[in-house]
């Protein structure tokens, strides 16, 4: 089986300055791409974020240049209330899509995942080039509804119907909203592709050697992502199709009968504004575990790695995560307690939320089980990794009252789904982004980033994390309603002190990632060269240079003899065991 399969995915080096850097074949190049990206998106999705907290709490003051972009909704750089619902839609679409998806799942699976299988390269080496560009193009197709006479959307980054589904009706309900349908549905093409090489890639491409139950946490954390991912922008794709035909074509799918906008009866009957709920979030919720579960495999590597002894149980993290993946396609009416359902159908929604939690809890008990006894490796990727473990258990503590349909009656309105949203999925997600960087920025730039810099920036990232969403979980349960460009003094006047310490700790937490970029940057081109194995780590991406030649291995598949923790081995050179050594070892780890 490898030999034919390695045989069918093989192809002749790079030929030429566009194959090399642009439109290449080389997994490793395309996981470069989805990074970069990824690392653009988030700086916009950052500055958005900026301009949302400074109007908050200063809803009058003028910005600079940014009447040069939007003259209709920031008028004199004043935004607008319609303007700020733009910003907030563009800020979510972005964050959740081209970061929290392209970064951990996309990017470093891309460059990591053949290589830690021994493989050359993925299984469709063009679909997989395909499926970088074809995303490129759906970020530019949503990046242009900032320059539309009408500006962006302002349905939120769930689109909502029937408000999505209604062309022209008001500001960001034009053409910024059909971009965004078509932005979406061209991403869910790329993100299929991308799944399905994924998974081909996994299950055919392995070298001699490597089980499945050898391989490394984080390539198991991919394989899923992808399976999730295969199911869920299917449903999602259809979707954005339905609704650009609402808004263009004159179907009915998401508009109900009878309905009147500007005291003008719509042209529209028979469609379910529910059924858009109902298709969002059956992708909406996986998606949430797609862009935990690839954060939570990079974090498990990491943290073994820097443990320097194998985790608990291998094999539980991996049937937890299993067991995520599958669970994560029984929750989503959970987002929709307040759309009018059943009280049964929200009873049995809210039991396997509940469930959902106990494989997470699971993983958190292990990682940080390990800790006891371990020899901790105190540097910017375990820290990282370790502060992904936190933001993972607080933002997910408050799930629990999510969970529970009379409570979320209240609270879904609110601040607090969003502190909770954010740090459970958005800041742990980046925490294990970040925690990637500098583990693998050895390898796939050959070249060591500054340690030192690496912990100013953990510090100040955590702390500010915690400055910002924390105090959002109190604002929700006094009843601060989110979505709300201003707020009245009679009811807000005394919360505005707190609104103003988020701003200006969002404001700070921001300045710290340009340390970050600085860091990243600067080691790219004059950092300290990095070893084959500077983290005298195990597995296979570890077997080969900094970075790795175009075909992995310089010609040589490796062959693999051990699962690939193997960490405090009594009698072996050194503390550790490569995967590919020969060395015969005394170890019951496979079968734990």
């Amino acid at each position: 089986m490898h030999e034919t399969s390695a045989a069918a995915h093989h192809h002749s080096p790079p030929q030429g300055f566009l194959r090399k850097h642009v439109f290449s074949l080389d997994h490793k190049v395309i996981g470069k791409q989805y990074y970069g990206l990824g690392l653009f998106a988030v700086l916009v999705g950052m500055l958005l974020s900026w301009l949302m907290r400074i109007h908050l709490v200063w809803p009058n003051l003028a910005i600079p240049g940014l009447g040069l972009i939007s003259s209709a909704g920031a008028p004199g750089g004043v935004i607008t209330p319609e303007y700020y619902l733009q910003l907030m839609t563009m800020h979510g679409t972005l964050m959740v899509f081209f970061v929290l998806t392209n970064v951990p799942f996309a990017g470093f699976g891309n460059y990591f995942l053949p290589i830690q299988i021994g493989a050359e390269d993925m299984a469709f080496p063009r679909f997989n080039m395909m499926s970088f560009w074809v995303t490129f193009v759906g970020f530019c197709v949503l990046f242009a509804a900032f320059f539309v006479g009408d500006g962006p959307p302002l349905s939120g980054w769930t689109s909502y119907a029937p408000l999505s589904a209604i062309a022209g009706t008001g500001p960001g309900q034009a053409t910024g909203q059909t971009l965004w349908a078509i932005s979406i549905g061209i991403f869910c093409i790329g993100q299929l592709l991308g799944s399905l090489n994924f998974i081909v890639t996994t299950l055919d491409l392995r070298t001699k050697g490597m089980t499945l139950m050898r391989m490394p946490l984080c390539t198991w954390a991919w394989f899923i992502t992808s399976c999730i991912g295969l199911l869920a922008f299917a449903v999602l794709l259809p979707a954005c199709i339905l609704l650009i035909l609402d808004r263009v074509a004159g179907t009915s799918f998401f508009v109900p009968s009878n309905l009147v906008v500007s005291d003008q009866m719509v042209n529209h009957s028979g469609g379910s504004p529910l059924l858009w709920q109902h298709l969002f979030w059956f992708f909406g919720h996986p998606e949430v575990y797609i862009a935990i579960l690839p954060a939570a495999g990079i974090v498990s590597h990491i943290l073994i790695n820097s443990y320097r002894r194998p985790l608990l149980s291998h094999k539980v993290v991996i049937y937890c995560m299993m067991a995520i993946g599958f669970l994560s396609y029984m929750v989503w009416g959970h987002h929709m307690f307040l759309s009018g359902m059943n009280p049964f159908s929200a009873l049995v929604f809210s039991f396997p939320t509940l469930v959902i939690t106990i494989p997470a809890t699971i993983l958190t008990l292990i990682w940080i089980g390990s800790l006891y006894g371990s020899n901790l490796q105190i540097n910017s990727a375990s820290l990282f990794a370790l502060g992904f473990v936190s933001m993972f258990v607080s933002g997910g503590v408050s799930g629990f009252f999510l969970a529970q349909p009379s409570i979320d009656v209240y609270l879904h309105g609110t601040y607090f789904v969003v502190g909770h949203f954010h740090m459970v999925m958005g800041v742990a997600a980046i925490f294990g982004m970040f925690a990637g960087t500098y583990f693998w920025a050895p390898k796939m730039f050959g070249r060591m980033m500054n340690d030192t810099l690496g912990k100013i920036h953990f510090w100040g990232t955590f702390v500010g994390a915690y400055c910002i969403f924390m105090p959002f979980h109190y604002l929700g349960l006094v009843g601060n309603i989110r979505r709300y460009s201003s707020f009245v003094n009679d009811f807000m006047g005394p919360l505005m002190p707190v609104h103003k310490f988020i701003s200006i700790a969002a404001l700070l937490t921001g300045a710290v990632q340009l340390v970050f970029l600085y860091n990243l940057v600067h080691s790219r081109f004059w950092g300290e060269p990095a070893s084959e194995n500077p983290w005298q780590g195990t597995s296979l991406e570890w077997a080969t240079s900094s970075p790795p030649p175009w075909d992995n291995f310089g010609g040589k598949s490796p062959v693999v003899y051990h699962d690939p923790y193997q960490y405090g081995i009594e009698g072996s050179s050194g503390d550790y065991v490569m995967q590919n050594s020969p060395e015969q070892i005394q170890t019951v780890r496979e079968d734990k």
